[in-house]
C-alpha cells in the first residue's frame, strides 16, 4: 500500500539559491472556458487569507463566465486565443508583483479551494519550490476521475521517474509553485500539456517537490474539455505524449 503521502525525491541540488519565503502572498490562477455554473462557488471558496489576489483567465467563454467571476471578487483576464496552457500563462503573467507564490487550479469546482493552505504552506515556510496535488492518493468522490485519468497520471510518473528519478502519481492541475522558480522553468506549452511540462522541468531543474494528497470532487457543473468526449480525451492525450516527447528528449533546460 502506498503512503498517505510522500516527498518526491530531488534530483540534484537546486539550480539557484533559495530564499525562504517568510511573508509571501499567494496569487490563484483558474484558466476558464465556459464554466459559469461553478466559476462563483470555486472563487468564493478560496481564503483570502492566503490569496492575495484571484485571477481568472478566460479563453473566449460564451455563456457569461467572466461576469459572474467578477462578481465573485475576481479579476477577469480575457484571451483571444484558446489554450489552456496559454490561459495559465496569461494569469501569471497578469499576477502582482506582490506575490511570490503561484497556484492554479481548475475552475470546475472539482479542486478543493477551501484547501489552500495545504498546497502554499511548505513554500511559505521555505521547505519547498513545487508543491502539487495528488487525486490518486487522496479521497475521490464516485466519477469524479475517469481510469484513463488515473492511468495516465499513473504513466507519466513513471515516464518521468525513469527520466529524472523523481516520481509524481498525478498531473492534477491544482499546484502551487514559486513564482521566480516558474520563471527560471521557461515554460512553452500552450496547451494541455502546461501541467506535465511543469512537472518534468520542474523534476529537470532540482527544484524541492512535494506531493501531497487532495480530496476531489466530482465537478460542480459544465461539461469537461478532456473527459467530457472522446475528441476532447484524444486532443488532450496527444499534448500531453507530444509534450512528454518534446521535454524528454530536449537538450537544454530550457527546451
Amino acid at each position: 500500500m502506498e503512503p498517505v503521502a510522500a516527498v518526491i525525491p530531488t534530483l540534484k541540488e537546486p539550480v539557484a539559491t533559495v530564499v525562504p519565503v517568510t511573508d509571501a502572498l499567494a496569487a490563484v490562477i483558474i484558466p476558464t472556458l465556459n464554466e459559469a455554473a461553478a466559476i462563483g462557488g470555486v472563487v468564493a471558496e478560496i481564503p483570502r487569507t492566503i490569496a492575495r489576489q484571484i485571477i481568472v483567465a478566460d479563453s473566449g467563454s460564451r455563456d457569461g463566465t467572466p461576469d459572474v467571476a467578477t462578481r465573485a471578487g475576481a479579476l477577469v483576464v480575457a484571451l483571444t486565443e484558446r489554450g489552456y496552457g496559454r490561459a495559465c500563462a496569461a494569469g501569471a503573467a497578469a499576477a502582482d508583483s506582490a506575490c511570490s507564490v503561484l497556484v492554479f487550479l481548475d475552475g470546475d469546482g472539482a479542486d478543493r479551494g477551501d484547501l489552500l493552505e495545504t498546497l502554499v504552506r511548505p513554500i511559505l515556510d521555505g521547505t519547498h519550490d513545487f508543491v502539487i496535488a495528488s487525486r490518486t492518493r487522496g479521497v475521490r468522490e464516485p466519477g469524479s476521475m475517469s481510469w484513463h485519468q488515473v492511468l495516465a497520471g499513473r504513466l507519466a510518473g513513471w515516464g518521468m521517474q525513469a527520466l529524472y528519478g523523481v516520481r509524481y502519481s498525478d498531473m492534477c492541475a491544482y499546484r502551487a509553485i514559486r513564482r521566480d522558480a516558474l520563471a527560471r522553468l521557461d515554460m512553452r506549452e500552450m496547451t494541455y500539456g502546461w501541467n506535465l511540462e511543469m512537472q518534468m522541468k520542474a523534476a529537470r531543474a532540482g527544484l524541492r517537490i512535494l506531493e501531497v494528497p487532495m480530496p476531489y470532487r466530482c465537478r460542480a457543473g459544465g461539461e469537461s474539455k478532456v473527459a467530457g468526449s472522446l475528441s476532447g480525451t484524444l486532443r488532450a492525450a496527444t499534448r500531453i505524449v507530444a509534450t512528454f516527447v518534446r521535454v524528454g528528449t530536449a537538450v537544454g533546460a530550457g527546451r
